[in-house]
């Protein structure tokens, strides 16, 4: 076995290879001068089973170029099996069509790594679970879940809970926490009245007197989960933390989060953290790396994945 990391995130592929006991390979990932992507392997990689790791994740365009050429370079250098491991994979949200004449460019991005040479995908909390029937190829898709109700075991100790859907879409995902924790569940119900009002919040279940926790795959702008936190405090809440696997945080989202009612933001490292995130005293990380490595492990050694939920 042989892992190998892109430039979007070392210290998680580094954290992942600190794990699994196994040195990066070595590779060289640069830019021409017209900011064209050139990537030599500097290992002989023929028979190998390689995982390459990048996170589709800011700036999107050239993190995704970087795995596609790494993964050419890969599959013409004779691996025998490689693997995608993409703990944020990019344009997840277009995943259907939004209105007349649009792409469905997740299925694109699909297409895309499939022919550039992957033989399997690895990923971490989808956006929408049917991406996994864009790939032609196998697709294991990990969940926050089982990390996200250990930390809030330990944080809260089954206090007065109930876990919060930001969003209809999101209940699945709460629901299921909800289960873990033996936990009610509150949603969010938010509608926007007429163009260019914000949304109004209708809250679906009791949270007076509750520690509430909001979950959801994706925090980019933060305009639901801190307008939510506004309608949770309002609605007699105790406190209100947010439980999120990829923080985005794109434009003023750190400074959003640093004014909104939030105790905490809690998100993954599945996208490396900027400098202010760093420096933010309400946003915390939990590494994904332990979990992606055994599952890394198993897939190299053909054991089940599905049982690291069980």
């Amino acid at each position: 076995m042989k892992v190998l990391a892109c430039n979007s995130n070392r210290p998680l592929a580094e954290a992942i290879s600190q794990y699994l006991g196994v040195d990066l390979t070595k590779a060289s990932i640069r830019r021409f001068s017209d900011m064209e992507v050139f990537v030599e392997i500097l290992e002989n990689v023929r028979g190998e089973d390689v995982f390459v790791i990048q996170s589709t994740s800011y700036p999107a365009n050239d993190n995704l170029m970087e795995l596609l050429v790494t993964l050419d370079a890969l599959r013409r250098g004779s691996a025998r099996r490689v693997t995608a491991v993409i703990p944020y994979f990019g344009y997840a949200r277009q995943d259907r069509k939004t209105g007349p004449r649009t792409p469905i460019s997740a299925k694109l991005v699909a297409n895309l790594i499939t022919n550039a040479g992957a033989d399997r995908v690895l990923t971490f909390d989808l956006h929408a679970g049917q991406i996994q029937g864009f790939f032609d190829i196998p697709v294991d898709n990990l969940f926050a879940g089982p990390l996200f109700s250990e930390d809030i075991s330990i944080n809260y100790n089954g206090s007065e809970l109930v876990v919060v859907s930001p969003d209809v879409g999101g209940v699945v995902r709460a629901r299921a926490l909800a289960k873990r924790l033996d936990a009610d569940l509150a949603i969010i119900d938010k509608r926007r009245e007429q163009a260019g009002v914000s949304e109004v919040m209708h809250i679906i279940g009791d949270v007076k007197n509750r520690y509430c926790i909001m979950v959801d795959d994706i925090c980019d702008s933060a305009g639901t989960l801190c307008n939510a936190a506004e309608a949770l405090m309002h609605d007699g809440a105790k406190s209100v933390d947010a439980y999120v696997t990829h923080g985005v945080l794109s434009g003023g989202a750190v400074s959003r989060v640093m004014k909104a009612p939030l105790e905490k933001l809690v998100m993954t490292d599945s996208i490396q953290a900027t400098e202010s995130v760093r420096l933010t005293k309400n946003i915390r990380q939990l590494t994904v790396a332990p979990l992606l490595g055994e599952a890394i492990k198993r897939i190299s050694q053909e054991a089940s994945v599905s049982s690291l939920f069980d």
